[in-house]
C-alpha cells in the first residue's frame, strides 16, 4: 500500500461499516523525473525490463484543448520497476527500445479503449490486456470510475484532479505529475483484485474475451454526418441553412485539424448556427455577429464568408435532407408508427436483455450492444426452424463474443417467439 503524507484530513468511513478509507496523496517512491530524452528512454526501458509481471499503463491526453488524441504524457509502472513518466512529444523518435521491453507484456489500463489508439500511434501495444474498468463491469459493481473502484476494493481514495487539463501544456506542474504517477500506483493491485473477483464469479473468461476485443478494435471508425451533432443544429429550418451549418463546421474541421486544436475552441457551435440562420455575405456582415468580430476571429473572417458562399452556391440537389439519412433502424421512439410488430419484437428482446442482465450482474450494454439488438428486431424475418442459429449468425456478424453469444441468443430466440406468438393470437 502506497505512504500518504501526513495531512489534516483523516481517514472518511467506507460503505462497509468498520472499514477506513485512506487518501492516497502521493507516490511511495516519490514523483519521478519526466523522461525527456533518447537517454532517458533506454534507461526506464532498461529499469522496466527487470521488473516482474504486468504493466500499469495510462495516458494523459488534451481533450478539449488538441484536435488529436495524441498521449502527452505516458505513465508506466512494473512491480520492481518503480514508476516511469514519459513525454512522447520529444521523444516519439527514440521509443523502440521501449516498445521492445513493454509491447510483449500484459498491461493492465482503465477505459482502455480511451488510451491505445493514442498509444498505438507512437508504436506502443499490448500483447494482453486487463482493463480494470469493464472488469467493474463485469463485476457487476454500480460505479466502475478508477477512483470509484480503487476505493472499493482497495479501501483508498484517489482523489480528482487534474484528468481534464491541458496536458500538452510545458512545464507540467509538479501537482499535475504527482496526480498522474498516482494514476498507476496501484493498478497492479488492483488488477489482482478484480482478476480474483471475476474468477470467483465465474467470469473470467467473459473478461478475457472483452480485453480481446479492446486490445485489438483499433480507433473507433468516424461517425457519419458528424456536423449534424453540432448543437442546436434543429433549430436550422431550411436545407440552405443545414448547408451553411455542415460547410461551416467542415471549414472548422480542418482549421482545428491543421492547427491541432480542439474545434470548439476554433468557433464555437454557436457562432455556427448564428452565422447559417443570418446568412452574412460580406465580411463587414459578418464581423457584426457575435463571436466573428472578435480578435481572434478576424483573423479568418475569409475562411468562414469563403464557406457560407460555397454553401449558398450549392445546387438545390447537393443540399443537405432536413432528416438525416437512416443507414440502420430508425430511431426506436418511430418504430410503432412504421413498423408495429419490430417494436414488439424490441419490446420483448429489452425485457429479455434486462432480466438476463441482473440476473448475471453485468450492464444489458455489455451482454450485447443496443444497436446490434435494435438491428436485429428491425430486420427480423423468422425461419422456420433454427430460429437461434440465425439469431447466433446475426450477433456474430455484429462482432458479438462466444460470451455474449452463448447467454444472449436462447434469451433473444425466446422473445422473438413470444412477440410473434403474441401477434398471432391478437391477429386471431
Amino acid at each position: 500500500m502506497s505512504e500518504v503524507t501526513d495531512d489534516a484530513s483523516s481517514p472518511v468511513p467506507a460503505e462497509e461499516p468498520g472499514r477506513q478509507v485512506v487518501p492516497l496523496l502521493a507516490p511511495r517512491d516519490g514523483v519521478p523525473d519526466v523522461v525527456t530524452t533518447a537517454e532517458g528512454v533506454a534507461k526506464a526501458a532498461a529499469a522496466l525490463s527487470e521488473g516482474t509481471g504486468p504493466l500499469a499503463v495510462d495516458a494523459e491526453r488534451a481533450s478539449g484543448f488538441r484536435y488529436s488524441a495524441r498521449a502527452y504524457l505516458v505513465q508506466l509502472r512494473r512491480e520492481g520497476a518503480g514508476t516511469v513518466l514519459l513525454d512522447p512529444i520529444p521523444t516519439a523518435a527514440d521509443l523502440a527500445p521501449l516498445a521492445d521491453v513493454i509491447n510483449p507484456l500484459e498491461w493492465i489500463l482503465h477505459s482502455a479503449d480511451q488510451d491505445l489508439p493514442g498509444l498505438a500511434e507512437i508504436g506502443l501495444a499490448p500483447a494482453t490486456l486487463f482493463d480494470t474498468e469493464l472488469a467493474g463491469r463485469l463485476a457487476g459493481f454500480e460505479r466502475v470510475g478508477l477512483a470509484a473502484i480503487v476505493e472499493r476494493t482497495l479501501g483508498l481514495e484517489l482523489r480528482k484532479g487534474h484528468g481534464a487539463a491541458d496536458w500538452s501544456k510545458r512545464p507540467l506542474p509538479d501537482t499535475w505529475l504527482n496526480y498522474a504517477a498516482l494514476d498507476v500506483e496501484v493498478l497492479v493491485e488492483l488488477r489482482n483484485v478484480m482478476a480474483a473477483e471475476l474468477d470467483e464469479q465465474g467470469k473470467s473468461e467473459w473478461a478475457a474475451q472483452e480485453f480481446e476485443h479492446i486490445r485489438l478494435a483499433g480507433p473507433p471508425k468516424p461517425k457519419a454526418d458528424r456536423w449534424r451533432r453540432t448543437s442546436h443544429i434543429t433549430s436550422l429550418k431550411t436545407q440552405r441553412q443545414l448547408a451553411a451549418a455542415r460547410s461551416l463546421w467542415q471549414a472548422r474541421e480542418d482549421l482545428a485539424r491543421k492547427r491541432d486544436v480542439s474545434p470548439s475552441r476554433v468557433l464555437p457551435d454557436s457562432a455556427i448556427i448564428d452565422a447559417a440562420t443570418k446568412d452574412p455575405h460580406s465580411i463587414e456582415a459578418l464581423r457584426a455577429l457575435p463571436v466573428f468580430g472578435g480578435p481572434r476571429q478576424r483573423r479568418h473572417s475569409r475562411i468562414w464568408l469563403q464557406a457560407l458562399e460555397d454553401a449558398g452556391a450549392l445546387p438545390d440537389s447537393e443540399l443537405p435532407p432536413k432528416t438525416p439519412p437512416f443507414t440502420g433502424p430508425p430511431p426506436a421512439s418511430r418504430w410503432a408508427r412504421h413498423d408495429p410488430d419490430a417494436a414488439e419484437r424490441l419490446t420483448a428482446a429489452r425485457a429479455a436483455l434486462a432480466a438476463l442482465g441482473a440476473e448475471v450482474s453485468v450492464p444489458v450494454e455489455n451482454l450485447v450492444t443496443p444497436e446490434l439488438v435494435r438491428r436485429l428486431c428491425w430486420d427480423w424475418a423468422a425461419p422456420e426452424d433454427g430460429a437461434e442459429a440465425a439469431i447466433d449468425g446475426v450477433l456474430d456478424a455484429g462482432g458479438a463474443r462466444p460470451w455474449q453469444r452463448m447467454l444472449t441468443v436462447p434469451r433473444l430466440a425466446t422473445a422473438l417467439r413470444a412477440a410473434a406468438e403474441q401477434k398471432g393470437s391478437g391477429d386471431d
